[in-house]
Parts: structure tokens; sequence; C-alpha cells
């Protein structure tokens, strides 16, 4: 339903990658994904800081908790650092960590040892920073767009119109029907992996990253993942070697 740390969103055939994942993968050693259901354009992932810093640019000269470069969030933070008008290899202080369980962050938010993170979906980032006392400096998915969580396959071991793979397509996009007209089911569910938050901070996350930018059909906007793909591609320094249209292949190939 949404990303997970990794931003897990995929099991098909013998391999296991999330297409932002797939994307990357593609764009450096020519694996042939393609992806087939998007659930949303806005990447889950938040920036969160101590007291003090007030926007991406406070973060010049601070100590940052981040993924890898060449991971996909790591990637997605880049592009939105630059975007603020940081070079995130020369005016910040990144703490480079592996994708997964945020707690290590917060406990070092809270003492001190850094001074903001990026974490994802395995929380509600509001909700934690209320409790601290820190501040959301930024939301990645406001600065930077791209069709992820959902559904893609590497053709090189199964088709994408392959039964199996058409049964999986269509039950994303029941839950994305579940997503967008069933809430309660949606929030409930929420809560399996948003640890320690009440109903009221769950749902308060949904509506305010969820319900509002999911799609209801698994479609992708072409002109978003274009430019997406133009964006990974520039900040990995390979080519460009895929269109938007060979990439996301989201419309319904069989009843």
């Amino acid at each position: 339903m949404s990303s997970s740390d990794r931003g897990d969103d995929l099991v098909v055939g013998q391999t296991r990658l999330p297409h932002p994942v797939a994307l990357l993968s593609r764009l450096t050693d020519d694996t042939p994904w393609v992806a087939l259901n998007v659930n949303t354009h806005r990447p889950l992932f938040w920036f969160i800081a101590r007291p003090g810093l007030t926007s991406l640019a406070d973060l010049a000269g601070r100590r940052l908790a981040v993924h890898a470069p060449h991971t996909a969030p790591g990637c997605f933070t880049r592009i939105v650092l630059r975007k603020a008008g940081l070079d995130p290899d020369r005016d910040i202080h990144t703490m480079v960590r592996t994708p997964g369980d945020y707690g290590m962050d917060l406990r070092r938010l809270a003492n001190g040892e850094i001074d903001a993170a990026l974490v994802g979906s395995t929380m509600a980032p509001e909700a934690v920073a209320a409790e601290h006392g820190w501040q959301v400096l930024a939301w990645v998915g406001d600065h930077f767009q791209i069709p992820t969580v959902g559904l893609a396959v590497d053709p090189t071991y199964i088709h994408p119109d392959d039964p199996v793979v058409q049964a999986v397509l269509r039950a994303h996009r029941r839950a994305l029907q579940v997503i967008c007209h069933d809430p309660d089911t949606t929030v409930r569910h929420m809560r399996t992996f948003l640890g320690g938050h009440t109903e009221d901070e769950a749902r308060a996350h949904y509506e305010t990253f969820i319900a509002p930018y999911f799609t209801t059909d698994g479609q992708a906007d072409l002109a978003v993942g274009a430019a997406a793909i133009t964006a990974v591609a520039a900040e990995l320094g390979v080519p460009t070697a895929v269109t938007a249209e060979d990439f996301y292949r989201t419309a319904t190939t069989t009843p």
C-alpha cells in the first residue's frame, strides 16, 4: 500500500525489486525491468530534523543520516538537495546507512549525534516530530516526483501478460480501490506497519500523504516518468537508456 524503508513493492519472477530500484537497475546494468502498476508519483520519504532547522537550506554544514547515493531513496535525496541549492557531497556531513529500521536514526537525533535524517514510511513523520519537538523539513514527494510503488517484472523470467502476473496486477488495482474508497480498512492495515502510532495518527498520515496522491487505476503519468528518468540518470551519471513509454507499461494488457 505504501513504500517500505526499501521501497519493496513487487514479488514476481525470480527477483524481488521495487520499481524505483528496478529503474536504477535498468539504467545502470540494463536489466529489462518494466513497471506495470503505479500507486503514487510522490516518494514516501521525509527529512526530519532537530529544533532550529526550518528548511532544507538549513542543512548546510549539518549532519544528515541518509541512504547511500546509488540506492533509490539516496538518489532521490540527492536530487532534492541539489534543488535546494546544496551539494550533497560538500555542503552536508552525511552519515550513510543502509535502508531499514529508522529507530537508530531517531535515537541519534534525540541524543544530538545527528541533526537530521531521511526516514521512510514505516512511521508517520509528523507524529514522530511532534512527539519529540522536531521539525519535518520536507517531504521528498513535494520536491521530486517519480511513478513509484506498485508492480514491476523482468520479462527475462516472466512475460507481463502471463496469467500469474495479470492476477497480481488485478490484486494491486483492487487494493488501490480499497485505499481510495475504504479509509477505515486502509488505516487498519497501515497500523500494522506504523508501529507505535495511534489510530488518529495513522489516519492523519493517510489523509495527508496517501489519500490525495495514490492512483485509483495504477496508471503512470508518462510526462512525470520522463522527467524523473532524466533526473535519475543525470544524478547517477549514466545515459538515459530507456523512455518512459518503454519502462512504464501500466495500461491494462489483458481483460
